[in-house]
C-alpha cells in the first residue's frame, strides 16, 4: 500500500475528526500517543474550534490511502523561536493498519519533505515513550537512532515508563 501525504485543506477536516474522535472512531491510538498527558476525546464543535489553524499548517500534513485518509504527520519546533530543532510526530487512527509498514513509509516521507524543506537542518527527531513499542520499531525501520532514553519519568495506570528520544542526521537518511 502506498501512503499518499499532503496539506490538509478545509473538506478534509470532517473525516479527519471522523477517524480520530468520532463516533466511529478507532480510539486505541490514545492508549499509545503519550495517554499520560490525559488528552480529552474533543467533539465536533471543539475540533472546530482548533481545525483552522491546522490547513495553514506547513508542519501538519494528511496520510491518505486510496483516497482515503487514515492519519496525519506534523512537526514542532521543541527550540521555540530559535529553529533549529524540528521534531515529528506521526498518528495511524486506524490500528487495523498497524503493523503493515505503513507508519514506517509516512515517517520516511515526512522526514525527507521536511528535510527538503529546512535545508538548514541537520537533525530531525520525535520522542515516544517505553510503553509504545510499535513507535519504537517504526523509528527504528525508518532509519533514525535511538539517542537517549529518560528512565521512569513517564507515569501512566500506577507505572513509571521511559521517555525514548530518536533521531536522524540529514546525512543519514535514505
Amino acid at each position: 500500500m502506498e501512503v499518499e501525504m499532503r496539506p490538509l485543506n478545509q473538506t478534509d477536516l470532517q473525516p479527519l475528526f471522523a477517524i480520530k474522535y468520532g463516533v466511529q472512531a478507532d480510539l486505541a491510538w490514545m492508549k499509545y500517543n503519550g495517554p499520560y498527558f490525559q488528552d480529552p476525546v474533543l467533539t465536533w464543535p471543539e475540533y472546530q474550534k482548533l481545525a483552522p489553524s491546522f490547513c495553514a499548517d506547513p508542519h501538519r500534513q494528511l496520510l491518505l490511502i486510496d483516497q482515503r485518509v487514515i492519519g496525519e504527520v506534523t512537526a514542532y519546533w521543541e527550540d521555540g523561536d530559535l529553529h533549529k530543532w524540528l521534531e515529528v510526530g506521526i498518528a495511524i487512527y486506524d490500528q487495523d493498519l498497524w503493523g503493515q509498514g505503513i507508519a514506517t513509509q509516512a515517517l520516511r516521507k515526512w522526514l525527507r519533505y521536511l528535510f527538503q524543506q529546512h535545508q538548514e537542518l541537520a537533525h530531525l527527531g520525535f520522542t515516544t515513550w517505553s510503553g509504545n513499542p510499535g513507535m519504537i520499531r517504526v523509528g527504528t525501520k525508518a532509519g533514525m537512532k535511538q539517542e537517549g532514553v529518560i528512565r521512569k519519568v513517564r507515569y501512566w495506570q500506577g507505572n513509571y515508563y521511559d521517555s525514548v528520544k530518536f533521531g536522524i542526521l540529514r546525512a543519514e537518511l535514505k
